[in-house]
């Protein structure tokens, strides 16, 4: 496993880290014995940085990485960051909703189901673009900060205009956004200037919720507590979020040209991954993953050579002819 330099904090972290929303809920069922399983897995392989939020599973998610922590060794414990979320409880996203009291509420939340004194990174969480126009906000998380209740803050976003936004906020650590071979237009437009603010950039949804694996087929059945069943349209929250906001059948499409790059002994998901830490403006990609088999192969990635100047010609090229123009212009 590499590490890189997260933003302007003290923290190197894991090129690939864990994304622990699939573990909390609306991926379809798992159990926590599995889910500490993967997450161990991922701590064996060199993840010392874990993505979750207050609303995957109602706190199930957050909880048992303070679980994992808890069953970790001295040495280790003190080496995983855990980075969470906050601003999706509200029942309907406003930027009033995000007032000192609920963000308070919503922090002390999360230090209980994560069993800590003090939270290492709040991201608030995709909340509405009005709410950039607003810095006393931002003022109630530095005083979050002063009073030792979170350590660092950041943002989650859904568009490069609200990223390019939150980095001139001064305290603003990290920026957390859809980046994968589906989703380019953040590379072309925004990792320059996070580059020169010092950002940190997380890139979620690395493998398009999974058509980036190559395992799915036209005819593949996602339960109906997935969201890749229930939210292909964005019934239930943003499009984007699932399948990065591409047609499921165009991305299969997409994905068997792509097939054809993989090196020897390399998988789609791996290749995907690389794909993203081609990036230097990256410092890490976050892929979920509900078993051991799923982490330790998403891992692996972190240690590939670099992919050819053909590859990445071709993966634009695949982008340019069937992805960009169901996407460039909507994130």
């Amino acid at each position: 496993m590499q590490y890189r330099q997260l933003g302007r904090t003290p923290w190197k972290v894991s090129e690939i880290s864990f994304g622990a929303w699939a573990i909390g809920g609306a991926w379809g069922s798992v159990s926590d014995d599995e889910s500490l399983t993967a997450l161990h897995q991922a701590v064996d392989c060199g993840v010392n940085f874990i993505d979750t939020a207050d609303v995957y599973g109602d706190g199930r998610s957050e909880r048992l990485i303070a679980q994992l922590i808890a069953q970790l060794k001295k040495g280790q414990k003190s080496e995983i960051v855990v980075a969470t979320k906050a601003g999706r409880r509200l029942p309907r996203q406003t930027v009033e909703g995000y007032s000192r009291q609920n963000l308070t509420m919503w922090v002390e939340d999360s230090l209980r189901n994560l069993s800590t004194d003090s939270l290492d990174l709040v991201q608030l969480h995709c909340p509405p673009g009005a709410l950039y126009d607003r810095p006393e906000v931002f003022g109630i998380l530095d005083d979050l900060v002063r009073e030792g209740k979170i350590r660092y803050y950041g943002v989650s976003v859904e568009k490069i205009e609200e990223a390019l936004k939150a980095v001139e906020f001064p305290n603003v650590q990290t920026v957390q956004i859809i980046f994968n071979c589906f989703r380019q237009r953040p590379a072309e437009q925004f990792f320059a200037r996070a580059k020169e603010k010092r950002v940190g950039i997380l890139a979620r949804v690395p493998l398009a919720s999974g058509l980036l694996t190559g395992k799915f087929r036209r005819d593949s059945i996602f339960a109906a507590d997935d969201h890749r069943n229930f939210n292909r349209q964005g019934q239930a929250f943003d499009m984007g979020e699932t399948f990065s906001g591409v047609d499921y059948n165009v991305g299969l499409e997409a994905v068997e040209e792509m097939r054809a790059l993989l090196p020897a002994g390399i998988s789609m998901s791996q290749f995907a991954l690389r794909w993203i830490l081609m990036f230097d403006a990256v410092t890490c990609a976050i892929p979920g993953g509900k078993r051991a088999d799923q982490v330790a192969d998403n891992c692996q990635a972190s240690d590939l050579p670099p992919l050819t100047d053909e590859a990445m010609t071709a993966v634009r090229r695949i982008y340019d002819e069937k992805i960009r123009p169901l996407v460039q212009n909507r994130w």
